[in-house]
């Protein structure tokens, strides 16, 4: 797994409680796919607290990446709900939790997105 897949799981799990999901409830499990190895994290929403594990449990929701497009996602080089589109990132269950856990992920600068 990369460092900044790592990082991304790391600093989520310490946030503890994110505004912007109060009201969202749900299990989302990130299969981050390196080679021959998947990787399983489990992001647990009650009413915006995160709790985040390794667990390959059952989950409302299952997104499934390539490390690179997830170190993307998670760098914020990448947009989630973009890449499902494509079909680079691959969700199944309930969509609605992409919806809310893409506001997880950081977006691009503020100077990329600004007119030069």
């Amino acid at each position: 797994m990369s460092d900044a897949s790592e990082r991304f799981f790391d600093e989520l799990s310490r946030r503890g409680r994110e505004p912007t999901l109060v009201g969202v409830t749900g299990e989302v499990r990130f299969d981050i796919v390196d080679g021959k190895r998947t990787r399983h994290w489990l992001v647990t929403i009650d009413g915006g607290d995160i709790a985040v594990s390794r667990r390959k449990g059952r989950a409302d929701c299952t997104m499934r990446a390539e490390v690179e497009l997830f170190d993307r996602l998670a760098s914020g080089e990448d947009n989630a709900m973009a890449a499902t589109l494509r079909g680079a990132l691959i969700c199944s269950g309930e969509v609605d939790l992409l919806l809310a856990v893409q506001k997880l992920f950081p977006g691009p600068d503020r100077a990329e997105r600004t007119p030069g």
